[in-house]
């Protein structure tokens, strides 16, 4: 016996063969039934060759203690001593599997499945698998005689007889097998349902796809069909084909309540049709003309990606094969379908987004990187190019993908890592399932549980390190191959290869970039061409970025665009040293100019005009400064600077609209990437964040420019000082802070003479200014021009252009209308002099805030002129539901209820007194002059209609009112506002439901109706 507080040398000998309890080891060693062996070193060898010596050695003393009696002990012992094959292969199960120790204790004779007698035991087919359920006669015995197959499948498995992609067939063989036999005990227990029907049964998903993991549920569909009729073919009358499926649906309840219902010795897997037509809400049991028109008229594509792993298993045989006969046509014509490469997308987007947080870290299936990611991209290829290639309609995936990079779609170096990456993912899963028995992807946090995984899988020196260095390793290169798996063979289509690969054919790729979205696959071929091919620097980059913007350029409304305004942007400035190292290593710049490209003219038109503005699209670290909006004082000051610096005014108002193009071109690109979002941050921003962003910096904007503008002129026509004092009002929408892209300035002039100056030379001072300022901001250039709109002045286009704040007093004294108090509720001082302003604000606030309210004749007035711009100014032809500004619940409905509470109400609440259509709503609720409610209403609405105007002005390039007609547009304004492909209907759909709501609000607060 060992001297107390001194460890044996079986303790340091267990230490050393894995053992992580060796004390409580050495005590199993000491039992009885290991008497005759415990010192025997072959022994510890094999044990210290498991997964978990620990388990291996208490699995097999529970294993001998249940033996009947010592002659079977003996034999056992006797057998496992001398024959290394049988050795390894039980204490690799028992040391990788606590379920199937357990299942060897309660069943001590099954360890002789074990034993290898035959050549084809060490491959089993669906027949020797028959052989070894046919004796099971209820569902008991059945799950008994399925533990013992599966026995000898993880005997073959742990001790690597085969790899994972044998192991996964012969399990789903396995269940091949154990499905048949259950629908012959269901069969048995009512033959006269039998008699009745054929019943065909046909395995989906990964049992479908020969592909099997040890616990799983397996995938099924039914289809069933009198007996003796001839499947599609067939002249059953319908009461008989109404017996025959009641007759099936009971067989096929029965067969799935065999394989599902736990016993006294546990389950054997769940079957699950939800796979089938209209899912769990469809009929269990269908004939095969009744899935065929399901499939032709109603299913989705996700359904036709299922049927990829379609195959018949079980029952009627025939009728299976009639079945995949008459599908397979609809399956290989599904790339066809109108949004075919978003609908997959999206499902695979949905699936990640529907792990819980705390899991998707370790989600080994479901999660980025992970089993599905590798499994989508490989069906996407298939559907896309398997019309025309008939090799590739494997319904196994690593079969699947071999046929893709032997037929050039894919490459051969990224098959070959995705195929090793694949099949480390798959055997971490196995090992995972294997312990317990239980259906789980998700990898254990417990050290112990990494340790035994990484042991199985031949990780010895440090288990837990290396397996997670190596799935880590793998799931990256996972996620960089799905990215890029469906675009990189594109650029092989056009670039150099290296001897012996495969390049994808011109029809292929032509054919994948139909698929893609692309309306001109030739000119887009050519522009792969032109950035990708050669042996230069330049296009070795290229070729590593392209993969992954082809992808994001198809995710917008226009590919073709996107593609091409890249070609441009980096025919550019693709030999500026900063560019591609910008694209390269800078995260968000590459997607950000991937969405900017592909959402319409206005922002690659701007960005086009100046490329160097990309910098603009990186994360604010670098050159650029990121998309954050600039504020108006800093922008200012830049113009202002340069207008000191400049030698005349044109020279001065040129960097000032340049400016404005750089800084349109920001604010348009923080829209757009804020409303299509990234990857790591779907496009879900606040709409009427995004409004009051684009409003406010195109406002600040132009009142910069006008600012640098009116100094230009100054400065270069009196020197430093005007004789005249001189500001700008900012009107409407300027005024308001709301421009949009398109929009113009609407001002009004004002100036006051300076002490000792005729007002004749400071009238004509002022008109020199405004309209040397109008000619500078629309003279022809690169630059898009800012047009100066004074209509709005007193009398309208037949008053003078610049008045006097003396005269502005004695016009609204005089001669003022209800209307231009109106119009007057959004002035508000945007440039010149600042005291100027502040006076010509207090002479109006009057007029635009009455003491007491309006009268009611001014409010019947503006009633009147509200009902005549609606009947007058409505385009001809214009639909009134979709016209953004004078439509029914358009911009004009809200923003004149919220005027008129303002005109009636604003000298009492303070906080009616701006200038911001919003606020002053807000305001209106808050004093109770609105419900919430209604306030909500009109919010949403006006919001609505806002962000339209922006998107048609994004997307076309010029402005406009009406939501467009083309296809392609009208797709795009919809990407802009949240709807994905082949939502264009529901966003028309929602913007008339929304102004309808705020329309009825707006007559009853507007009109009293």
């Amino acid at each position: 016996m060992t001297a107390p507080g001194r460890r044996s040398s079986t303790f340091s000998r267990l230490l050393r063969h894995g053992f992580t309890d060796p004390s409580a080891a050495e005590r199993l060693l000491e039992s009885t039934e290991l008497t005759a062996i415990r010192d025997d070193p072959v022994l510890l060898d094999a044990l210290g060759a498991t997964a978990d010596p620990d388990l291996a050695l208490l699995g097999f003393v529970r294993l001998l203690e249940a033996q009947p009696d010592g002659t079977a002990q003996r034999e056992l012992l006797d057998t496992v001593i001398a024959a290394k094959p049988l050795r390894d292969r039980l204490l690799g199960v028992l040391g990788a599997s606590a379920a199937l120790g357990d299942h060897l204790a309660r069943h001590p004779h099954d360890w002789q499945a074990l034993v290898t007698y035959e050549p084809e035991d060490l491959h089993p087919g669906v027949e020797q698998f028959e052989r070894g359920l046919a004796e099971a006669t209820d569902p008991v015995s059945l799950r008994v005689a399925y533990r013992r197959c599966l026995l000898s499948i993880a005997a073959r498995d742990v001790c690597g007889t085969t790899d994972v992609a044998q192991t996964a067939a012969e399990l789903a063989d396995l269940a091949t097998a154990t499905l048949r036999a259950a629908l012959a005990l269901a069969r048995a227990a009512a033959p006269e349902d039998a008699a009745l029907c054929r019943l065909a049964v046909i395995a989906m998903g990964k049992c479908g796809g020969h592909e099997l993991n040890y616990v799983s549920d397996v995938d099924v569909i039914f289809v069933g069909e009198a007996a003796g009729s001839t499947g599609s073919a067939g002249s059953t009358d319908s009461a008989d084909e109404q017996k025959a499926l009641q007759a099936a649906t009971r067989l096929a309840s029965h067969l799935m309540r065999i394989c599902s219902e736990s016993t006294v010795e546990g389950t054997i897997w769940p079957v699950d049709a939800n796979l089938r037509p209209e899912g769990r809400n469809g009929p269990l049991v269908r004939t095969l003309s009744s899935h065929l028109a399901y499939y032709q008229r109603w299913a989705k594509t996700w359904e036709f990606q299922a049927l990829l792993k379609a195959r018949p298993v079980a029952g009627d045989i025939e009728l299976g094969e009639e079945y995949i006969a008459a599908l397979d046509p609809l399956v290989w014509q599904a790339a066809e379908r109108e949004n075919f490469i978003a609908d997959v997308q999206k499902m695979r987007r949905r699936v990640v987004e529907n792990i819980p947080a705390a899991e998707i870290e370790r989600e080994l299936k479901l999660g980025p990187g992970g089993l599905r990611d590798v499994e989508f991209a490989v069906q996407l290829l298939q559907l896309v190019h398997g019309r025309g290639d008939t090799s590739l309609r494997s319904g196994t995936t690593l079969d699947a993908l071999r046929a893709l990079a032997g037929g050039g779609y894919v490459g051969r170096a990224d098959a070959v890592q995705l195929d090793e990456a694949y099949r480390f993912l798959r055997s971490m899963e196995h090992r995972i399932q294997l312990f317990r028995l239980r259906r789980t992807h998700l990898v254990p946090a417990a050290e112990d549980d990494q340790r035994r995984i990484g042991r199985s899988l031949g990780l010895r020196t440090d288990p837990v390190a290396e397996l997670n260095r190596e799935w880590k390793r793998h799931a990256a290169v996972v996620r960089r191959l799905h990215e890029k798996l469906f675009y990189r063979p594109l650029l092989d289509a056009v670039a150099q290869l290296a001897p012996g690969e495969t390049r994808l054919s011109a029809d292929a790729a032509r054919e994948r970039l139909v698929a893609l979205g692309y309306a001109d696959p030739a000119s887009a071929l050519r522009h792969l061409e032109a950035l990708a091919s050669g042996v230069t620097r330049k296009a070795a980059i290229q070729r590593t970025l392209l993969p992954v913007l082809l992808g994001w350029f198809a995710d917008s409304a226009d590919p073709d665009a996107g593609l091409l305004g890249f070609r441009k942007v980096s025919d550019a400035l693709g030999k500026t040293p900063w560019y591609l190292r910008l694209l390269r290593d800078e995260g968000a710049a590459a997607e950000n100019l991937a969405r900017v490209l592909s959402a319409g003219r206005l922002a690659p038109d701007l960005l086009l005009r100046a490329p160097e503005a990309v910098a603009l699209l990186g994360d604010g670290d670098g050159r650029g400064g990121g998309l954050e909006p600039r504020e108006r004082e800093h922008l200012e000051q830049e113009i202002l600077a340069a207008v000191g610096r400049s030698e005349n005014d044109e020279q001065a108002v040129t960097f000032a609209r340049g400016v404005r193009r750089r800084e349109l071109f920001r604010t348009a690109a923080a829209d757009i990437v804020a409303s299509y979002g990234t990857e790591e941050a779907p496009g879900d921003a606040d709409q009427g964040a995004l409004v009051e962003l684009v409003g406010g910096a195109v406002s600040d904007l132009t009142a910069a420019t006008l600012a640098g503008s009116l100094r230009a002129v100054v400065r270069d026509k009196w020197g430093e000082t005007l004789p005249t004092r001189f500001a700008i009002i900012g009107m409407g929408r300027f005024g308001g802070h709301e421009l949009g892209y398109g929009s113009d300035a609407d001002v009004l002039f004002v100036h006051e003479p300076r002490d000792g100056v005729d007002e004749q030379e400071a009238a004509r001072a002022a008109n020199t200014v405004v309209a040397e300022m109008r000619r500078l901001l629309q003279l022809p250039s690169t630059d898009p021009p800012l047009l100066i709109d004074a209509d709005l002045r007193p009398e309208g286009k037949s008053g003078p252009l610049v008045r006097t704040l003396t005269s502005y007093a004695a016009y609204y004294r005089r001669w003022s209308l209800v209307w231009e108090s109106q119009a007057l509720l959004r002035a508000e001082p945007v440039a010149g002099d600042e005291d100027l302003g502040r006076r010509f604000i207090e002479l109006v606030d009057p007029l635009r805030y009455p003491t007491e309210g309006l009268g009611d004749d001014a409010v019947r007035e503006i009633r009147r002129l509200k009902a005549r711009m609606e009947s007058e100014r409505l385009p001809r032809g214009a639909d009134p539901t979709l016209h953004t500004k004078l439509g029914r619940g358009g911009l004009s409905d809200v923003e004149w209820t919220v005027q008129l509470l303002q005109l009636r109400h604003g000298w009492a609440e303070p906080g009616l007194r701006t200038t911001r259509t919003r606020r002053a709503l807000a305001a209106a609720c808050a004093a109770e002059l609105i419900s919430g409610e209604d306030a909500a209403t009109l919010d949403e609405a006006w919001v609505l209609a806002t962000r339209v105007r922006n998107a048609v002005m994004l997307v076309r390039g010029r402005a406009g009112d009406m939501f467009p007609s083309g296809g392609r547009e009208l797709a795009a304004v919809g990407r802009y506002l949240g709807y994905g492909p082949g939502h264009v209907g529901d966003m028309l759909d929602d913007y008339r439901r929304t102004t309808r709501r705020a329309r009825s609000v707006m007559e009853e607060l507007f009109y009293g109706a």
